[in-house]
């Protein structure tokens, strides 16, 4: 009896330990402190000829000019356009993604890189570790024989484990430095449907193809991800920013574009002691003399929009722009806010948000998973939330064919958010996401049909059924989930 109680209490004093250990390195993330808030009110209409400059400089985004020259709207045709996308590609390939799994889907994407490498194209992979760990070593050598470069962003490091909550949950194909295909949807069969999640369908998921100065921002974002990583974890005595920046490594030519005897400046190449040589180094900007046919091919192409690139590089709990992004363009609405998120999570401040938008007269509507989520500890969490806002008159929709995995925002009709970022805390404080915020006409309505299509084939979920929830599911584990909603 008495070695039983001693057991006991030493099992209690263990658990007590780690305990006491998890609390205090979340202490010492800083978990526990004041978080100052953004306080909006009064935000300027998003018509305002200085709505762009706003969000710019309080989210830390970049703001430049693109077209959107092509957009689709279901999974098949997102995995199509993108082989499409590769196999276009002349001079180099830059891709970042989140989520790869074994199946047809990364067979197909391997199958393309490889192809593409093996005829001389510089093509650049990265990928998280996380997102990518049940791909077999035997899949990213294939890829690294036929002369693809592959990094893992962020693998585990026993010297910093702390640090590997942070993942890249970014999407971006950038073809040739010329065309950059960007949204939600990662590489694996997920996304034709899973039968143990009841989900025989595609997921509904999007995926927009940009060209013009937006594509820079694109590659820009993406070299400095991959120098990062990729030197991380090497003994260097230079960088080479021809590789952080390819526009540098054609600058000659831009150079003599505007003074024929403009010559570029010489480097000591010995000083560098992990870089390519020139002849390697990725060709991602061309210079293209102008001329009548490109004239008349820039008339017929769709119009300049507005383009604010928000990066969301290593947000944390005292500056999330992803979070600034989303609630700036939440509280500057002055007719609709139309949302989808597959994970919603919303935090305390955005709810509050979206209720002072329904108060002041704005349609506020929330499209979101339902029963087929491929997380249903974080629905039951979700649905747990809904309360607060079906209290305020806020519609809530949840996607009945399948899985919603696009992360889309319509302010009224004149701004439109879409790329990685979901609502909730691990795209906030956690992930290094990439979102767009664009006036491109075109793009709004493409993604406004994507959004008629969600309501029109979901479940509008009312007040008196959301009271009528299960106890266990949604009560119990619903708030338990809420608890640690900040890591999921």
């Amino acid at each position: 009896m008495f070695l039983l109680l001693d057991a006991l209490w030493i099992a209690l004093f263990g658990v007590l330990i780690l305990v006491t250990v998890f609390l205090l390195s979340l202490y010492i993330r800083g978990a526990f402190r004041w978080r100052p808030l953004l306080h909006i009110e009064r935000v300027i209409a998003p018509t305002d000829p200085h709505f762009a400059l706003t969000l710019k400089s309080l989210a830390g985004s970049m703001e430049t000019t693109g077209r959107v020259v092509d957009f689709w709207g279901k999974a098949p045709e997102i995995q199509q356009a993108r082989i499409a996308a590769i196999e276009s590609a002349q001079f180099s390939i830059q891709f970042e993604t989140f989520i790869m799994t074994p199946g047809k889907r990364a067979q197909d994407f391997a199958a393309a890189l490889a192809r593409k490498a093996s005829e001389g194209v510089n093509v650049q992979v990265m990928v998280d570790s996380w997102g990518t760990r049940k791909l077999s070593e035997k899949y990213w050598q294939r890829l690294r024989l036929a002369g693809v470069r592959v990094v893992f962003f962020n693998p585990f490091d026993w010297r910093a484990p702390a640090n590997y909550a942070g993942r890249t949950h970014r999407k971006m194909l950038i073809i040739d430095g010329k065309r950059v295909l960007t949204g939600g949807a990662g590489i694996s069969d997920l996304w034709d449907g899973t039968e143990k999640d009841d989900d025989t369908q595609p997921w509904m998921d999007v995926e927009a193809a940009l060209e013009g100065e937006v594509v820079f921002a694109f590659a820009s974002i993406f070299q400095a991800h991959w120098q990062g990583h990729r030197l991380g974890d090497r003994s260097i005595t230079g960088i080479n920013m021809s590789e952080i920046y390819p526009a540098l490594a054609n600058q000659h030519q831009l150079g003599k574009v505007a003074n024929p005897t403009y010559k570029a400046p010489t480097v000591d190449k010995q000083i560098f002691s992990d870089r390519q040589t020139d002849d390697d180094l990725p060709t991602t900007f061309k210079t293209v003399n102008k001329t009548a046919d490109s004239s008349k091919e820039e008339a017929s192409s769709p119009p300049v929009a507005t383009m604010i690139v928000t990066p969301g590089t290593k947000p944390s709990y005292r500056d999330s722009p992803i979070e600034t992004t989303k609630q700036l363009l939440i509280a500057c609405a002055r007719k609709r806010i139309w949302l989808a998120s597959p994970y919603f999570l919303p935090n305390k401040d955005t709810r509050h948000l979206l209720a002072i938008a329904k108060k002041a007269g704005v349609d506020v509507r929330i499209l979101t998973t339902g029963e087929k989520s491929d997380k249903k500890p974080v629905y039951y969490a979700s649905y747990q939330v809904y309360g607060s806002l079906l209290r305020k008159g806020i519609q809530i929709f949840e996607y009945q064919p399948s899985m919603i995995h696009a992360k889309l925002l319509i302010v009224d009709d004149a701004w439109v958010n879409t790329g990685s970022a979901n609502l909730d805390y691990r795209s906030f404080l956690h992930n290094d996401e990439l979102d767009i915020v664009t006036d491109s006409e075109q793009l709004i309505g493409d993604i406004e049909q994507v959004f008629e299509r969600g309501f029109a084939n979901s479940e509008q979920i009312g007040l008196k059924q959301w009271e009528r929830r299960s106890f266990w599911k949604y009560r119990v584990v619903g708030n338990i989930v809420r608890l640690v909603q900040w890591q999921l």
